[in-house]
């Protein structure tokens, strides 16, 4: 096969995704969300591949993953009929009641509360539902409610990678590679356990000093009532059946956003008294919309074959020592993405490692790196993840009001506590690779 030639096509759809790209990871210095320069991407890429015969408005709406949009979507949709039940402030009150001020313990039965909900709800829900009821359970108990908060963002983070519909980069990397909920589960159950429990006793050692204070007395009795019972229990019952298709989807016929589809669609009718208007409201459109961009935007460089000019360098290293790929993979992912978002990374590195395997080589390892490279990456800063910055906001915000810079989340706090987390959990992810290579080198299908 001859070896491709660098054109027009490709110096255009590169700009265009370079731009857009430093668009997205400098927002916080413009203020302009990333949601808008990725539809300023999408629809430079569209124009710009009509203009030099590349890409098309059609291309552009064939490029999109729509089992990542509409399986977030249904999943928000159904979060937010649950929150008002009062079912997940149920759950961080009685743990909190059952951990009888023993403050480790508290962040153990609250970090794996939050694990638990992140497997089959996205990290970023997870941390909104959990992070204003952490706050109010420290408040409570007069204690520095930072451990807890780093806590819940860390293990989130983390159990989000254990399954196909735990992060979103998850659903691109398992709706590329056609990986099924229980082949993804299989394959990074084990890794995120080992990681989970390097993050729990890490935040022992690191929050030795706040971890070590008498509590005051407090009871949660009252705060332990649903406040809407049979909603509460039906979603429950809804999520376990859920669960179930989850692990026989692939034997379905399904894709994983037909699931979650009628998951949903069987709530609406288990709960007749739904109101649409408002579940529909707490979806994020926005991220929605950010997704949909950005697979325009990589569809476009896809098509101009740039991704496949730059597969072409990075092909005699996968051949050479596929072991080694791998592992540079995964912390150069995790780099990243503790730099920038992972969404965007991962939405780049898919149609690479796509173009590898359309030249015959094994990629299988290279997926698995890359779910646990963005995965824990994410951990590395504040701003390595949405999780991470909605409790470095909500830190900042009690921090504001109590008028005690001592209660907010620093950049430099974050890189005291969460980067060595990170770094440990990368050095046991790369040992777990390493050891078990022949497991996560054999063939997905």
């Amino acid at each position: 096969m001859e070896p491709l030639v660098f054109d027009t096509p490709m110096l255009v759809s590169a700009i265009i995704l370079v731009l857009t790209f430093i668009g997205i990871f400098t927002e916080g210095l413009h203020g302009f969300h990333r949601a808008k320069f990725g539809l300023l991407g999408a629809i430079s890429m569209i124009v710009a591949g009509q203009i030099f015969g590349f890409y098309s408005p059609e291309a552009a709406l064939e490029a999109i993953d729509w089992n990542v949009v509409l399986l977030l979507g249904a999943m928000m949709t159904i979060v937010a009929i649950m929150i008002p039940t009062g079912g997940f402030q149920m759950i961080a009150y009685k743990v909190a009641d059952y951990s009888k001020g023993r403050l480790f313990l508290l962040m153990f039965l609250m970090g794996t509360a939050v694990t638990v909900i992140s497997l089959l709800l996205d990290n970023v829900t997870t941390v909104v539902i959990f992070g204003p009821l952490i706050v109010l359970i420290s408040q409570a108990l007069r204690v520095n409610p930072i451990p807890y908060l780093l806590a819940a963002a860390l293990l989130s983070d983390t159990g989000g990678v254990a399954t196909l519909v735990g992060d979103p980069p998850n659903l691109m990397i398992g709706s590329a590679a056609g990986i099924d909920f229980n082949t993804f589960l299989i394959h990074m159950g084990g890794i995120v356990f080992v990681a989970w429990l390097a993050i729990v006793f890490s935040l022992k050692f690191l929050f030795k000093k706040e971890l070590s204070v008498t509590p005051h007395v407090a009871d949660f009795t009252e705060q332990e009532k649903l406040a809407d019972p049979y909603t509460w229990k039906a979603s429950l019952g809804v999520l376990g059946f859920m669960v179930v298709l989850f692990i026989f989807h692939h034997a379905l016929g399904w894709e994983a956003w037909m699931v979650a589809a009628l998951g949903f669609t069987l709530l609406l009718f288990v709960v007749p008294k739904v109101d649409l208007d408002h579940a529909f409201g707490s979806v994020e459109i926005t991220l929605l919309t950010f997704f949909i961009s950005l697979f325009m935007v990589v569809g476009g460089v896809e098509q101009s074959h740039f991704l496949e000019y730059i597969g072409g360098f990075i092909q005699p290293f996968v051949e050479h020592d596929l072991l080694t790929s791998a592992i540079v993979l995964m912390w150069v992912a995790a780099i990243f993405s503790a730099m920038i978002d992972n969404i965007p990374f991962t939405a780049a590195m898919v149609p690479v490692i796509l173009g590898l395997e359309a030249q015959g080589i094994n990629v299988t390892p290279l997926w698995w790196a890359l779910a646990v490279g963005v995965g824990m990456g994410g951990n590395g800063t504040h701003l390595g993840s949405t999780a991470n910055v909605y409790i470095v906001t909500l830190s900042e915000r009690m921090a504001k009001e109590n008028n005690d810079p001592s209660l907010a989340i620093t950049p430099g706090l974050w890189f005291r506590k969460g980067t060595p987390a990170m770094i440990i959990t990368l050095i046991a992810s790369t040992i777990i690779m390493w050891v078990f290579f022949d497991f996560y080198a054999a063939p997905i299908h």
